[in-house]
Formats: structure tokens, sequence, C-alpha cells
């Protein structure tokens, strides 16, 4: 019997009961809501979503939906310090489009990056990350720049094991240890220059989504095809997306660029200065 709103309504709410949420349903948005009855604070659910994914993995998506749901209303709930807590302190890669604030309206730490990313930091909680919000600095005292600091030898101390493959006589290396950070080792300097310095062309860097950075050794016109498709299908995948744009990484720069089918990439700038 295929699955309806309503049918679905029933199910999340069984799943969802506990004496210290609150569960609604919003008809008009095809929306289902989890809050906590303290705060308000939850999270909204596009019912449409999960049936799209009910139908296709069955009681397994909702397996997965209550766990994340319930884990991340389980970090809304929590007061987190970070004085004591400074190696689990990272920093987490996002799209430009990335939100400024939590939907409670708290600002979000972060740092620009490039023009396609912009750099964020989460306190690692085991299963979970909580984004670090401004007034968490300004309670303890500390600064961006601690914050910076911090995070960034963190990252530096993650492990880079890759995955190789060799496409067309190009090389290409894919780091996806599912930790939450494989797109954040872009940051780790030393990592790109031990990559660049051991490149044969052209060194491209890629995070089409969070769980996973990819380097690409470009040795011919064919890798900046290969490479085009290979972060768009990522992208398209992934489950926190980030950029189907790669960079190429020279003199400690990441530059985004566009790669033109049968030719070597270009950014808009180099394009103008074409015309």
């Amino acid at each position: 019997m295929k699955m309806n709103s309503i049918k679905m309504k029933k199910k999340l709410e069984e799943r969802f009961h506990n004496s210290e949420w609150r569960t609604s349903f919003n008809r008009d948005k095809d929306k289902f809501r989890v809050e906590w009855k303290e705060s308000g604070q939850g999270i909204s659910i596009s019912i449409p979503n999960v049936i799209a994914k009910y139908e296709v993995r069955g009681e397994a998506a909702l397996d997965e939906l209550q766990y994340h749901v319930s884990e991340a209303l389980k970090v809304m709930n929590e007061t987190h310090e970070l004085t004591g807590q400074e190696r689990y302190i990272f920093p987490v890669i996002r799209a430009t489009s990335f939100p400024r604030k939590t939907k409670a309206g708290k600002k979000l730490l972060f740092s620009e990056h490039t023009a396609e990313t912009r750099i964020y930091y989460a306190l690692d909680l085991g299963t979970s990350y909580k984004l670090l919000e401004e007034e968490m600095l300004e309670a303890e005292g500390w600064t961006l720049d601690r914050i910076k600091e911090i995070s960034t030898f963190n990252v530096r101390s993650l492990e880079n094991k890759s995955k190789h493959d060799q496409v067309a006589d190009n090389d290409f290396y894919f780091i996806a240890s599912q930790d939450g950070y494989d797109a954040s080792r872009i940051l780790n300097e030393s990592l790109l220059e031990e990559m660049k310095a051991n490149s044969k062309g052209e060194l491209a860097v890629a995070v089409p989504h969070q769980d996973v950075l990819i380097f690409a050794d470009i040795q011919n016109k064919t890798g900046y095809d290969i490479l085009a498709q290979m972060t768009m299908k990522f992208f398209a995948e992934g489950r926190v997306p980030i950029t189907s744009l790669p960079f190429i990484y020279e003199d400690k720069k990441l530059e985004p660029v566009f790669i033109l089918a049968k030719n070597r990439p270009a950014n808009d700038s180099r394009k103008d200065d074409e015309k």
C-alpha cells in the first residue's frame, strides 16, 4: 500500500514519542516537527522527502532519520564549554550559501576561505558535533584567532590515508575516512604542499561534499574533463554538499576553476582577460 503523509505522520509520532518532546504536523507545508517542550527548539522534517526515502529503503530510512534527529535534539539541549575541550575543536568546510546564523538567530563562528567555501568551527561530541556560536567565545573570553589556531592544529593531526586511482594517465587520490572532517583536510597546508611536491602535472583539489577530499594530478587535457565529471557526481550524491567546482592549487593558494570541456580550466577573470 502506498505511503501518504498521514500514515507517515503516525509513524513519525511513534518514533519520536518522548515525554520531554512535543510533535506537530503542518498539513499546508507537509512538515513534521519535533521540539523540546521547555525551550521550543527543534527540527522540522519534510514529509515528502521522508516518504521518498522510505519507499526505497523502508524502515532502515526511518531508523537513520530517528538517529540523526535525536542526536541533533540532544545537542540543542546541552550546554557546552570550550575550556578543557580544545582537542575536540575542528574546522568544517561549508558552501558560502550556508547560513551564518542558527534558526534561533545566534551568530555562527566562521572565517572566509575561498569564493566558493567558508570555514565554520565545531566541537566534536563523538557521534555528532555542534557548530560554534559567537556567544560561546564571548562567554569564555576566547578569540576567533585562538579557535583558528587550535582547530588548524587538530586537523593537521588527523590521518590522511588516501585511495589512488589512475584514469587516462591522470592520478586521483581520495581521502574518505568518514570522520566528518574529510573536506576539512583541505586546510592542512602541509598536506597540500606534500601533494604538490609529488605531483607530475598540475595539482587540483576538490571538496564536493563534507565526506571526501579529492586530489587530482592532472597530466593531460582529458584529466580536466574527468575531474569535472567526478566532482559533479560526488557533489550530487553528498549528504552535506559543498561545491562542484574544483580548485587549482598554486603558490599556496586555492583558485576555484570552471572546467571547460577539452580545455584547461579557466576562471572568470582569465576568460575576461582573453576577450
